[in-house]
């Protein structure tokens, strides 16, 4: 069964989500103990480990270690992470042992807001009482982003998810050292605690960015521009979206 083609843009031969995915998966290096969100991030790790990264090692939270999923997870509780794992522990001992303990060397998370400062909310958009929208919820987000050695976020770039402040604070954002978008990269800048623009991905401008951005973004003096997916990256990437329709 062969991957749908994808829509071209600006001439491309990929989506824009697939090259937020890719720019994502090349942030995690060989041998590293990566913490696995759901969605867009849990996509992009298993992109990482099936090409440059097999070493690897993705931990979900409902206490798989070294999950090697033949299909992407429908959820933390799919059983395709405990019968590919290398071991299946307790949540409790996941969190207590490896995530406090400082054994995790890279959270990888979403986020339905963004501001700023790297803050995450997953929670509510909305008053806390009386909610617009009631989120997913926290999970073990705010002990993923507190407790990982960095903390990378990937989520799709639009006034309504970049915002000035979020509205309900369920994860700080002290330690997000990068976040991906379907535009473009952002990297803390420590000196002003404040995430800026430091990569574009091809197709994507500077306007683009700023027009998806609910506060004044700022932008580095040496922006640079993302290197276009390779054929590789393209080809199993398309294959873990097939075998994930293929399991839903």
């Amino acid at each position: 069964m062969s991957a749908p083609a994808p829509a071209a843009r600006d001439d491309c031969t990929w989506t824009a989500d697939e090259m937020m995915t890719v720019a994502a998966a090349r942030h995690l290096r060989n041998g590293e103990v990566c913490f696995v969100g759901i969605g867009l991030p849990s996509t992009a790790a298993n992109l990482a480990r099936r090409t440059h990264a097999p070493g690897l090692v993705l931990v979900y939270e409902s206490g798989t270690i070294g999950a090697k999923p033949r299909a992407l997870p429908l959820s933390i509780g799919d059983g395709e992470l405990a019968e590919t794992a290398d071991a299946v522990v307790s949540v409790p001992e996941i969190f207590n042992y490896w995530l406090q303990a400082g054994r995790i060397d890279v959270g990888f998370l979403g986020a339905a807001e963004l501001d700023r400062r790297g803050d995450i909310n997953t929670t509510v958009i909305g008053p806390y009482g009386t909610p617009k929208v009631r989120l997913p919820g926290a999970g073990g987000a705010p002990e993923i982003a507190a407790s990982c050695r960095r903390v990378v976020v990937v989520v799709r770039q639009s006034p309504r998810a970049f915002v000035d402040r979020v509205g309900f604070r369920t994860s700080t954002g002290e330690r997000v050292s990068t976040v991906i978008t379907d535009l473009g990269v952002l990297t803390r800048d420590p000196g002003q605690d404040q995430l800026v623009l430091t990569r574009l991905h091809p197709g994507a401008t500077v306007d683009a960015a700023r027009a998806a951005t609910g506060w004044e973004l700022r932008v580095a003096d040496d922006l640079a521009v993302t290197a276009p997916p390779s054929a590789t990256e393209l080809e199993v990437l398309r294959e873990l979206e097939v075998t994930k329709g293929a399991a839903a």
